[in-house]
């Protein structure tokens, strides 16, 4: 008797059901606002105790044909309602039906001692509910070829990469077949978001995330669309430096996420230089924002490849294993200084490559890391010098003149963290 009125257990049924009741009200909140849905709040809340009280029978019951009978008594039903004289204009009813299957099944997941997990599934349900003309949008706005990169980039991800031997091959053991294609995805993932940002907001936000989303891509590329729309426009000056300092201030967040994820232990001593290049960047941009905000001149969007084209992302593969070989053998044969050679020369190429085959040989053992952030911080100023020239060759004198402090700040400010930390034998 005691068994059957123990309040405490009773206190924790109760609190997995109220907590399938919110899920399913959260849900069904959404769906409220469409008129020819034909399941809201109610239906929604009701579907999701049902899956936990159909879990809660069945683990009683130890038999799990009870919480298979109640998924696929729930998909009858719902099918059977849109299907009965459904007028064609109305919500065909596939999302609904869906969300409802989903919904039972986090009820169920509650029962199961996962409410976390069933809490933050009913929020990205909810979220891909209620952003539907923004996901239609995105794909419309990607072409075909788009579409066959984001594909390419799934096989080199989930397919390739996970068959491929990770063992050390090949002279110094710099080269890694799994770490190789790993760094391939990583840099290609990393592009490829910034890539599909940019085609889905489009003019639609202004210069100032073009520049953001276009230094996430490729700053270069960027330096280059907004030089060449300047020496057309003089008056577009104004809002090509600021893209263009963007876009480049962009690149050393990028970097430290790269160093962040690749590398944590390097991490920490190359933040400080990145930061404060960022800072100073940061404010010589500022200086240009109120001649910036006070023009409307459209922005033209970057011409960018797709990054996870299998074209693009094998030539970063093949030029990532180039510059490993160089730096291992380099620095084993004129030190350090071998290893700057490369990231002087690097940096005006792809400042990533360089960066991580410095992090991966530091992994080895074959760097220290007083060497990695030097060659990261030399790569970065020579790239930042590079595409200054790019400035001069490409723009006008106007955008040449007003990027010169801004460009020069992130050098200096990159330089004068370094110094100070090696003065402090950071390092």
């Amino acid at each position: 008797m005691d068994d059957l009125f123990f309040p405490e257990r009773e206190q924790i049924y109760l609190a997995k059901f109220a907590t399938s009741m919110a899920i399913g009200l959260l849900i069904g909140l959404e769906r409220e606002r469409h008129p020819a849905a034909k399941a809201g709040l109610r239906t929604f809340a009701l579907m999701a105790m049902f899956g936990t009280l159909a879990a809660m029978l069945s683990h009683k019951a130890q038999t799990p044909w009870l919480l298979i009978s109640g998924l696929l008594l729930t998909g009858i039903m719902m099918i059977s309602s849109y299907r009965d004289k459904r007028d064609k204009r109305e919500d065909p009813g596939t999302t609904t039906i869906a969300a409802i299957l989903i919904c039972y099944g986090i009820g169920a997941l509650v029962w199961y001692e996962e409410s976390i997990l069933a809490v933050m599934l009913a929020i990205i349900t909810t979220i891909l509910l209620y952003f539907k003309t923004e996901l239609r949008g995105i794909s419309q706005n990607l072409s075909r070829k788009d579409l066959i990169s984001i594909l390419q980039f799934a096989v080199l991800s989930f397919i390739i990469l996970p068959i491929l031997p990770n063992k050390n091959y090949g002279p110094f053991d710099a080269l890694n077949p799994y770490q190789i294609w790993l760094m391939m995805v990583l840099i290609s993932g990393v592009s490829l978001t910034g890539y599909i940002a940019l085609r889905f907001t489009g003019q639609r936000y202004g210069a100032v995330l073009l520049g953001l989303l276009g230094g996430l891509v490729s700053s270069t590329a960027t330096t280059i669309v907004f030089s060449r729309r300047s020496n057309n426009n003089p008056d577009f000056s104004s809002f090509a430096v600021i893209v263009i300092l963007l876009a480049n201030l962009t690149l050393l967040i990028r970097l430290a996420l790269i160093s962040a994820v690749v590398s944590p232990e390097i991490f920490p001593y190359l933040l400080p230089i990145l930061a404060g290049g960022f800072v100073l960047g940061l404010a010589a941009s500022v200086f240009w924002w109120r001649e910036f905000s006070q023009q409307q001149t459209a922005v033209p969007m970057p011409d960018t490849r797709n990054p996870a084209e299998l074209q693009t992302a094998m030539s970063f593969g093949l030029l990532y294993t180039i510059v490993l070989l160089l730096s291992a053998w380099l620095s084993d044969i004129a030190g350090s200084s071998g290893l700057y050679a490369v990231a002087l020369i690097s940096g005006f190429t792809d400042v990533d490559a360089i960066t991580l085959s410095s992090l991966r040989l530091y992994g080895l053992g074959k760097l220290e890391v007083v060497e990695v952030v030097t060659a990261i911080t030399l790569a970065v100023i020579a790239s930042l010098i590079f595409k200054l020239g790019l400035v001069f060759f490409i723009g006008n004198a106007s955008l040449a003149r007003r990027c010169v402090p801004g460009m020069v700040a992130i050098i200096a400010g990159m330089g004068g963290a370094f110094f100070l930390a090696s003065y402090l034998a950071y390092f």
